[in-house]
């Protein structure tokens, strides 16, 4: 069964909040990595880069916990769990939206030979003020 993000979990992925999004190490430890954060539907979208720490961890073990935490207000967010899928992000399109929405402007150059991938999360809960 589908789940339904609420108007308000929404608002927060659609405004310029940054996340932290949890992924568990291969000996079982947990590693965050601060993100920018999109939406599709009610997925939640991220970009990295092939062969960092967090990319390895959700290729390995598909499950995450991101936190969106407003910036005008940070006592409010969300904690969104789920499970994660990864594609490539074709000519980068996905990442420059995400560098539009943050900074204004097309992102920095990923070094060389380095392959930019789509993360999507399918939520199966939310927790928190947001929620």
């Amino acid at each position: 069964m589908a789940f339904t993000l609420s108007a308000e979990t929404v608002r927060l992925l659609d405004g310029r909040n940054y996340a932290v999004l949890a992924t568990v190490n291969k000996d079982g430890s947990p590693q965050t990595s601060a993100m920018w954060v999109g939406r599709g539907g009610d997925d939640l979208l991220m970009s990295t880069v092939a062969g960092r720490v967090k990319h390895r961890n959700m290729a390995r073990d598909a499950r995450v916990s991101v936190t969106v935490i407003e910036s005008a207000d940070p006592e409010n967010y969300v904690e969104l769990r789920g499970t994660v899928t990864m594609t490539p992000d074709i000519g980068r399109e996905f990442d420059t939206g995400l560098s539009w929405k943050y900074d204004g402007k097309d992102p920095e150059p990923d070094r060389p030979g380095a392959v930019r991938v789509i993360v999507r999360v399918q939520v199966s809960k939310a927790t928190g003020p947001a929620a």
